[in-house]
């Protein structure tokens, strides 16, 4: 009875770590910016004469590519990255950094849309800057600032700088 116990508690909790995992590597359906987001972007980008690919409605640059692993949406992230508003055809305030000499870590799949569509293209040691727009941001919710970082406004687009540090699966 006891080794019958075992063996069903063991195939429930296989079942549920498979479901769970299968969860964490896929992204939301809805994760494409409409049409006139991904128009404010490519006119912030062609204004300030920057080179970006697109996705999903949202602009990336990889500067380096780097050489280890790449993330998958499960994957927990180290990183070093500063978060800027794009205010009309400049960057706005910074609204949020990582402090000096320090790392950050999040597991992927718990972070904004823009960043778990991006990162899977980006290998550990490699570096990118986002533009994102609101609805593959913070979309209608708005933050306080918290000096010395400013306030992040209702429908912000967003510029992020991001060192990828490390990936653990």
């Amino acid at each position: 009875m006891k080794k019958l116990f075992f063996l069903s508690t063991l195939s429930v909790l296989m079942f549920t770590s498979c479901k769970k995992d299968e969860d964490c590597k896929s992204l939301p359906p809805t994760t494409v910016a409409s049409a006139a987001e991904t128009a404010y972007l490519q006119d912030y980008l062609t204004t300030n004469s920057i080179t970006a690919s697109e996705k999903n409605g949202m602009f990336y640059t990889i500067s380096t590519q780097g050489t280890a692993t790449s993330p998958n949406q499960c994957s927990t992230i180290g990183l070093t990255y500063s978060g800027n508003l794009i205010t009309g055809t400049t960057d706005g305030g910074v609204f949020d950094a990582t402090p000096a000499g320090q790392k950050s870590t999040f597991t992927l799949s718990g972070l904004i849309a823009g960043w778990r569509i991006i990162f899977p293209l980006v290998k550990a040691g490699g570096k990118v800057t986002l533009y994102i727009p609101p609805s593959l941001a913070y979309g209608a919710r708005e933050t306080p600032s918290r000096p010395p970082f400013v306030g992040i406004p209702a429908n912000s687009y967003l510029k992020f700088t991001v060192s990828l540090i490390d990936v653990q699966d």
